[in-house]
């Protein structure tokens, strides 16, 4: 299916690019390294590296390499398939870990190239040692000797037949086991009991039939979609979204799926992504290709939206609802923008005309379409976001800009795009990123899914 590929391995500088490349990246130029003398082992010193920054020419015979001291943890994984959609499975070795070596469980699904091959895959990465660095910086963060050690990870994975390529998938969240929804490009919604596949994993011995098929399929969409979330506050409830701007409501009761025949209406353009609200039980809220964000309650009979606004001035991709700060949402558009808004200040109850607020904060540091976009569960300020140029950052929202400081480090500035201080850091190296998580039970661990497979890392920034 897919192995891990260790991107500090010692052969790293004879590639011709770097595998990741992070905000304080290195690059090394052999025009600038004539007439410098080097160490016996053959390292650079830091007065021959440089910060690199997106959008930044490089010179001749110059490459990128991975800043080891800008990561806790970083490893790569490379499946045969694409995913374009994955998620993290709730695990019970605890929350907010921190120690290495760390564990994760994902369920991811394929988009391969013929319709039979696709799968949707649940896998365990486990040993994912921290990266080798400085010994300074690693007794600084409070790590013995052996948890500081670059090993290699493990990766055991089973699979289940899937009908189409994947365009989304969803964990069912709580502790109820491993229930996944997935939206299939065949324009079908499945449901699927994965519980067999991860207990298989987590107590080895067991090897799951690949042949199961989902509990349910839902029918009622006339084509297919991406949009899709399960309520956090209620089990068993479902929301998908489609490219003629329907949303359907599934419900489960006592083993029996139900979808709702009338579909909440509203939006004139392809549903692309959803999200329940994490306080209103009834609530949630959706973005369109029409540029808008419309607001729902499922409690009212005309399946109209609530609210809706104007987000963007292109086609709106993704929002995250803040857990931990419920009236902010965060939304990114293909303009490569992305915004966060408040929602105490859209007022509400007035379906038409549409709105067209002002942001609480804008930022356009993405020469591309934004992909994907989620706030932090461990930091109310902090958000990470990944886009069509290949970038993956992370922000912190409640960094001011010191314009005693700026004004200070004028003359000293690297020339280059301006860095807004409240983007802590970029993370690259994958091709055709389409999605990004936090793990909820690792504290300040991302996990990112692209054409060229999965990243999971933790900076030294978070």
């Amino acid at each position: 299916m897919g192995e891990f590929e260790d991107v500090f391995e010692d052969e790293f500088e004879e590639e011709e690019t770097g595998n990741a490349t992070a905000m304080g990246s290195d690059s090394d130029s052999e025009e600038e390294e004539e007439g410098i003398m080097q160490e016996e082992d053959d390292e650079e010193t830091k007065e021959d590296l440089k910060v690199y920054l997106p959008g930044q020419a490089l010179d001749k015979d110059e490459v990128l390499e991975v800043d080891n001291s800008a990561y806790m943890m970083l490893h790569n994984m490379s499946v045969q398939w694409p995913c374009l959609s994955f998620d993290v499975l709730q695990d019970n070795l605890g929350a907010d870990r921190t120690r290495f070596p760390h564990t994760a469980y994902l369920v991811a699904g394929t988009q391969a190239e013929r319709a039979s091959d696709n799968e949707i895959l649940v896998m365990k990465m486990s040993q994912l040692h921290r990266t080798n660095r400085d010994d300074q910086d690693q007794q600084e963060d409070g790590d013995s000797d052996d948890e500081a050690v670059d090993d290699d990870p493990v990766l055991e994975h089973h699979s289940v037949k899937h009908p189409g390529g994947v365009n989304r998938i969803r964990l069912m969240p709580g502790d109820q086991g491993a229930w996944a929804a997935t939206w299939a490009d065949t324009g079908k919604v499945h449901i699927w009991n994965l519980n067999p596949q991860a207990e298989a994993l987590a107590s080895p011995g067991h090897i799951p039939s690949s042949s199961t098929p989902p509990v349910h399929t839902i029918h009622s969409h006339e084509d297919e979609g991406f949009a899709m979330d399960w309520s956090s506050m209620e089990r068993g409830r479902l929301l998908t979204g489609d490219m003629t701007g329907q949303i359907r409501l599934t419900t489960e009761n006592q083993g029996q799926w139900t979808t709702d025949p009338r579909p909440f209406l509203g939006h004139t353009s392809s549903v692309e992504d959803i999200q329940w609200s994490h306080k209103e039980r009834t609530v949630f809220a959706s973005c369109s290709a029409d540029r808008t964000v419309r607001i729902w309650d499922t409690r009212m009979p005309s399946r109209a939206p609530a609210l809706s606004y104007y987000a963007h001035n292109a086609d709106v991709n993704v929002i995250s609802w803040n857990r931990r700060v419920d009236y902010l949402m965060a939304s990114g558009g293909d303009d490569g923008v992305f915004s966060v808004w408040d929602m105490r200040a859209l007022g509400g109850g007035k379906p038409a005309p549409i709105a067209s607020p002002k942001p609480v904060a804008s930022f356009q540091w993405h020469k591309a379409p934004i992909t994907s976009i989620e706030w932090s569960p461990h930091e109310e300020s902090v958000l990470a976001l990944s886009g069509a140029d290949d970038q993956c950052t992370i922000w912190d929202l409640s960094v001011e800009e010191d314009k005693e400081e700026e004004a200070s480090t004028a003359d000293s500035k690297v020339p280059g795009p301006e860095v807004p201080p409240q983007l802590l850091f970029i993370h690259q190296g994958q091709q055709d990123i389409k999605e990004i998580h936090w793990h909820k039970q690792i504290k300040g661990c991302i996990v990112t899914t692209a054409s060229s497979g999965f990243n999971i890392f933790r900076t030294i920034s978070v």
